[in-house]
């Protein structure tokens, strides 16, 4: 079953499955179709997220477990609504808590479940979780051998964890083993564990499994293996069949080794019903594999596009030229780009390309003949070239090799690298593009594949932590466009663009999810929508930061690597304040301030650290860190009365534009191709920074408290109705209820663009959905900054002389206005004034 709407809610943190069950009669008002659960599976104590999964084989019990998940799903069912899980077929906790893993760290390769992890058996199981080396660890009497106190048996003890011992190595002498205090006798024990103990800190550049990301806590599992996949999915085939679930949304889908055979497999056995979406970020004209069996992806890619509709492309090279006047110069994007992803595969991902250099030099050294050899040196720095300029996440090769696209990609690849990379040592690019091609002699196709394979595990990662947690931290010009999904290097940004992108979606996955904000966007779909709106006055924010950093001055810090914080950094925490700033919050409100001010600092020092310029996460500069956070605080000090007065007085223009902005973007979403998604709380206003503000629970008693019985006339001429987000939770409930009314009309209708004309044509967003006789058009409002003074007194007048043209099979029809009922007999045109007398927008379905 395709849903017409789903509401994600983030279980753990004080979310329960009795807690969702009571909030089903709401979703059902709404107009939700399907509830999207975040992962429930059993998870390590106190996880906030669920991604990190200690037993597939059941449901938290710190979230309700069996029981709990059960009567939620019936309350579920009771309501007429589905259920959709979050799966993480990639990963899972490296912990003792899990207890595969902890079996593997005791019996090593011996262990019945050695083959579940993507682990590198030619040497010792790295654990690296120690503070620092195991000598240095040993040394300072930190680590001994101690009974295991749940199990009894000897044990590595290291503060609170304890790892077990291969019993093979004190079997018979438990006692002797467990009064061993000597320093050489713990490390000789040690030493002879299918493990080894290191410190967090070497990771990056030895690790003998496949992680997740950078995250050494949460190990690859090898679900291409069929007996793995039958343990890992079990439970949750076994809800899917039971109907208690009726779709699936699957983490991180090309962390794995192979996501076509993956998927195949997973529709195979949950079903043609199932409803099947992928985590999958797509580059720039990049589409879903249309040979995949799924619905699409969870929509990072829609956020791209609403971008083209609501950034001013006229002035938004003024607003960049501005921040490269404060920033001291432009940004090469391309070079930056590169930088970023050169200097993550050489430190936080140096293991995982050393793991393929030494691979690519095996293969050359069976294959090369009477060929010159090629250095281990020349090996790496071919590599390097191809992961930096690789534009899309992966390629899709099999162990049979490399398909056609695939192969099309690396040529242009290694054509991009020969253009612009003459300096470097390219002489290994043909080697290693045979060898990811899969042109191989027969006994060398299986390290291949494993290259192969191995090389697409690491260029999502490298892009994901290059792009969104590393360059999208650096530069600020306008921080809405930052944003997973996004396109690091430059575009243009076109209303056509736009259209072009929804027909695309129509034509590709029109079942796909529609979001526009997620557990893990940078920013609330809202303050995004705002900071849109930055781009219509670029020169009224440029001179605002001229004068709120010269108000501020004095909280400047001169430290030895300059000024903290920096004036690009400044720019970022006005930018990022704008965006986030309460739009009824007083300026001189002491528990507001410092409400938002608890929210902000660790948003900052998330920024500063993601940037990895004068500081970062794992090599911290505390001094600059802790200057910037003070400034930050400044900011909102209550006896900061004039910037503070400032300040507020300056957003509140693009706070209005902003709420139009809003809205437009929730009624592109509702009506325009793929399955419209909405985060918990963000029916109402998302003015949530990066994670984990965007993580805490909504006050659902509110939600539920606004949101009106029966069906009430829309009131838009309260400004309070559009800055609250209460006008866009009843706009989302009256559409929620036209697309269960007309599913067809958005499941299969196609997507027809419409143009305006007049006075005000390029404020105007217009488009059309149509099925056989039912048509539905939208217009709504765009670029309003400098004609919007007052969202209440916002008249019709305003859009006089400006029309929408229409042609068959839209014209010469009779409409009616969703929101107010009225009636209109279009011919060859829609008069916007006449669609906008009531409300500035309008959803006009087909009589």
């Amino acid at each position: 079953m395709i849903p017409t709407a789903t509401y994600r809610i983030q279980f753990r943190n004080g979310m329960t499955f009795d807690r969702a069950a009571a909030l089903v009669p709401y979703l059902k008002r709404l107009g939700i179709s399907h509830l999207y659960a975040s992962p429930v599976f059993t998870a390590t104590t106190g996880s906030t997220h669920g991604y990190d999964v200690t037993d597939a084989s059941g449901i938290d019990p710190a979230i309700g477990g069996r029981e709990g998940f059960d009567r939620m799903a019936a309350a579920l069912k009771m309501e007429g609504l589905g259920l959709i899980l979050d799966i993480v077929p990639n990963h899972m906790a490296a912990s003792l808590e899990n207890p595969w893993w902890r079996d593997v760290v005791e019996h090593g390769h011996k262990s019945r479940y050695t083959r579940h992890f993507d682990i590198d058996w030619s040497r010792r199981l790295t654990l690296p979780f120690l503070g620092d080396t195991f000598e240095a660890v040993l040394e300072a009497g930190d680590i001994s051998v101690k009974p295991d106190p749940k199990t009894g048996k000897p044990s590595l003890a290291y503060y609170d964890s304890f790892y077990p011992l291969d019993p093979d190595t004190y079997v018979g002498s438990e006692e002797e083993v467990l009064q061993i205090n000597d320093k050489a006798a713990v490390a000789d024990l040690h030493d002879a564990q299918p493990y080894r103990l290191m410190s967090w800190r070497d990771a990056p550049r030895d690790l003998s499994y496949r992680r997740f990301f950078e995250i050494t806590g949460l190990a690859g599992i090898r679900v291409e293996d069929d007996h793995v996949f039958d343990d890992t999915h079990r439970l949750i085939l076994d809800l899917v069949r039971s109907g208690a679930v009726d779709g699936l949304r699957v983490d991180h889908v090309d962390g794995l080794a192979d996501p076509k055979a993956y998927l195949e497999r997973l529709r195979k056995e949950a079903g043609p019903d199932c409803y099947i979406t992928v985590e999958k970020i797509l580059g720039d004209e990049e589409d879903i594999s249309p040979d995949w069996p799924i619905s699409g992806t969870t929509g990072y890619e829609f956020i791209a596009d609403l971008s083209d509709a609501l950034v001013d492309a006229d002035q938004l090279g003024e607003l960049q030229a501005a921040y490269a006047g404060v920033a001291g110069a432009a940004p090469d994007m391309p070079t930056e780009l590169r930088a970023a992803k050169l200097l993550m595969a050489d430190n936080n991902f140096a293991g995982e390309l050393a793991t393929l250099v030494k691979l690519a030099e095996s293969i050359h050294e069976e294959m090369r003949g009477d060929a010159a050899a090629l250095s281990q040196t020349a090996i790496r720095a071919g590599l390097r070239e191809l992961l930096a300029a690789f534009p899309v996440y992966r390629t899709y090769g099999t162990p049979a090799g490399m398909p056609p696209e695939g192969r099309q990609l690396l040529q242009r690849v290694v054509e991009h690298v020969r253009r612009n990379q003459s300096a470097a040592d390219l002489s290994a690019l043909p080697l290693l593009v045979t060898v990811l091609n899969g042109d191989v002699p027969g006994q060398l196709a299986e390290k291949a594949s494993t290259f192969r394979t191995r090389f697409q595990q690491l260029t999502g990662p490298l892009m994901a932590k290059s792009v969104e947690d590393t360059l999208f931290f650096r530069h600020h010009a306008l921080l809405a466009l930052n944003e997973v999904g996004a396109e690091p290097l430059p575009r243009e940004f076109s209303l056509q663009r736009f259209h072009d992108r929804m027909a695309a979606r129509q034509r590709l996955q029109p079942q796909a999810l529609s979001g526009t904000s997620t557990h893990d966007t940078k920013r609330g779909e809202d303050a995004r929508a705002r900071l849109y709106a930055l781009s219509e006055a670029p020169q009224v924010f440029a001179d605002a930061v001229a004068r709120w950093r010269e108000m501020n001055a004095g909280a400047v810090q001169q430290l030895d690597d300059g000024p903290a914080p920096e004036p690009a950094v400044e720019w970022m925490l006005y930018q990022a304040l704008a965006g986030a700033w309460p739009p009824e919050m007083a300026a001189d409100d002491a528990e507001e301030l410092a409400a938002l001010d608890a929210r902000f600092q660790p948003y900052v020092e998330k920024a500063l650290r993601e940037a990895k310029l004068r500081t970062n996460w794992s090599d911290g500069n505390a001094g600059y860190e802790e200057a910037v956070k003070l400034y930050a605080h400044r900011l909102l000090s209550l006896d900061n009365e004039a910037f503070l007065g400032d300040f507020a007085a300056t957003i509140r223009p693009f706070i209005r534009a902003g709420s139009v902005n809003s809205l437009t973007q929730t009624l592109v979403k509702l009506l325009s191709p793929g399955v419209p998604d909405i985060y918990q709380g963000s029916e109402t206003s998302d003015l949530s920074l990066v994670d984990p503000d965007n993580r805490r629970e909504p006050d659902f008693d509110a939600l539920m408290q606004q949101l009106p019985e029966t069906t009430s006339p829309l009131n838009s001429a309260d400004e309070e109705e559009w800055l609250s987000g209460r006008l866009k939770q009843h706009v989302i409930a009256r559409l929620l209820q036209l697309r269960k009314d007309r599913p067809e009309l958005f499941s299969r209708g196609t997507y027809l663009p419409l143009s305006a004309t007049g006075k005000r044509a390029r404020n105007i967003l217009a488009f059309a959905r149509q099925y056989k006789d039912e048509a539905v058009i939208l217009i709504a409002p765009r670029l309003v900054l400098e004609a919007l003074a007052n969202l209440a007194n916002a008249s019709a007048a305003a859009w006089a002389e400006t029309a929408v043209p229409l042609e068959a099979p839209l014209s010469g029809r009779r409409y009616r206005d969703i929101f107010t009922g009225r009636i209109f007999d279009f011919n060859d045109q829609v008069a916007v004034n006449w669609a906008f007398a009531e409300h500035p927008f309008a959803v006009l379905v087909a009589e």
